[in-house]
């Protein structure tokens, strides 16, 4: 008898199991068919200025010989050209993509089908990596939707089509492989992560539901030594994506809430001289002056549990609640203060309007130089510069931190190069660089001799025309 009860228990678990299952699909193809359509490949193209040597050979840098039949360079333009992907969402030709895909383009062409159109950007947040584009035509096109990311599950199937190696129309399948990741690519991570198979050309691609819903924006991959796929990517939510992308469309601009506050972790040790029962909540560092959160009177030492009804389970919780929120909204917040809960009711403000904000992108244009005359951004050689690279003790220079596509430098070095020497002098700083460089652009002088510390902290030197 107790091995017939046995039997009888497995059958009803097991035939429990298969009615909450969802089936399994037969194929993808009918999905593909109407969603094939909607989505696009984008390419953009930027100028890059090169020389070409007419010689076999090249002389070493210095030779008087370099100097003498330079004007035998011949000079070049040609089209540098990148790829990605994106998805219609409007029947005007609005399509959206990842911003790290349209950045410093000069040209944006747009495929959808066998039909190319050139595109303009509707507006920008290189804090989310999103980009809205419209295609300047006025053909109509069948557009998608979004669906509620905040309903993917674990487990469920997701659908990923793209421009892979601008192959172009390829559709991949797999499941979604976790929720809510943060893998410190921005401020508000927040990634849906999927094992469909997403590759370089896959940025600004959809990852769709079952419905043909959009339920994430696909962005990046874990992709040890360039590999290639190996089933770990990741997509931007639908639902935080939505907020920014309608912004953008209004206002060609973001408007994120802002509290004020400079936050930290609550740790194991925090929480337990606070006499919480877990680490949670985000600790307030410090409070801005006339910000949000001090007008309400939180305090440095708080840490704030709930924001609006949203509990704050991490400390980077905090920042993408925050963001998400209207400004100007009137929220509640529940506050852990001298081992008590209370309650704070503030009016959130906008971030982009802020003096924290304003502050923090001018100390990052003072900090980040540009050389006009060389088309490049450089910072000074720090002393932790020194000692991560092992340099020489004292070493001075810049360090390269973005190099424009008509730079005479584009394809010759690369972010993370030190310059340390030009024709010969030492360079102390950005400053001293850029007076440098234009004294000898001002003398008529068209080659320079640079003298170079690469990623691998070797040093060369190149010789460059300048125009």
């Amino acid at each position: 008898m107790s091995f017939l009860k046995k039997i009888f228990l497995v059958f009803v678990v097991t035939s429990f199991s298969a009615l909450q299952a969802k089936p399994v699909p037969d194929s993808f193809a009918d999905l593909a068919d109407k969603l094939i359509p909607s989505v696009v490949n984008i390419s953009t193209t930027q100028t890059v200025k090169t020389t070409s040597n007419p010689f076999p050979f090249q002389f070493p840098p210095g030779s008087p010989f370099g100097e003498m039949f330079k004007d035998f360079e011949q000079p070049r333009e040609r089209k540098a050209s990148s790829l990605g992907s994106g998805f219609i969402i409007k029947e005007n030709g609005t399509v959206i993509t990842n911003n790290h895909v349209i950045a410093n383009a000069e040209d944006i062409l747009v495929r959808v089908g066998d039909k190319e159109y050139k595109a303009k950007v509707v507006g920008a947040d290189p804090y989310m990596d999103i980009a809205v584009l419209k295609m300047e035509t006025k053909d109509k096109f069948t557009p998608v939707s979004f669906g509620d990311s905040d309903k993917a599950r674990v487990g469920d199937w997701a659908v990923a089509i793209g421009n892979p190696f601008g192959l172009g129309g390829t559709v991949t399948a797999g499941i979604i492989s976790a929720r809510n990741r943060d893998i410190n690519l921005t401020r508000y991570d927040d990634f849906i992560q999927t094992d469909a198979s997403i590759n370089q050309g896959n940025s600004g691609g959809p990852l769709f539901n079952l419905k043909g819903e959009v339920i994430g924006i696909n962005t990046a991959i874990i992709a040890p030594g360039q590999s290639g796929s190996i089933g770990i990517g990741f997509a931007i939510p639908a639902n935080a994506a939505s907020n920014v992308i309608v912004q953008l469309m209004e206002f060609g601009e973001t408007k994120r809430g802002w509290l004020g506050v400079r936050i930290q972790e609550v740790t194991k040790e925090i929480a337990e001289v606070e006499k919480l029962k877990k680490p949670e909540g985000a600790l307030v560092a410090s409070v801005g002056e006339n910000s949000p959160a001090d007008k309400a009177g939180i305090k440095a030492g708080d840490i704030i549990l709930e924001f609006d009804g949203k509990t704050i389970d991490t400390m980077r919780t905090l920042p993408k609640v925050v963001a998400n929120t209207k400004v100007g909204k009137i929220v509640q917040l529940k506050i852990w203060r001298n081992k008590k809960l209370i309650t704070k009711r503030l009016t959130l403000g906008r971030l982009e309007s802020s003096e924290e904000f304003k502050e923090k992108k001018s100390k990052i244009v003072t900090k980040d130089k540009e050389i006009d005359v060389l088309k490049i951004t450089v910072r000074d050689l720090t002393e932790q510069d020194i000692k991560s690279r092992n340099l020489k003790e004292g070493s001075t220079g810049v360090v390269i931190i973005d190099i424009a596509n008509r730079s005479p430098l584009i394809n010759l070095l690369s972010a993370d190069d030190v310059i340390i020497e030009v024709q010969k002098k030492s360079i102390k700083n950005s400053s001293n660089l850029n007076k440098i460089v234009s004294d000898i652009f001002k003398k008529g002088e068209k080659t320079l001799l640079l003298t170079v510390i690469n990623k691998n902290n070797q040093r060369n030197y190149l010789g460059v025309k300048i125009n």
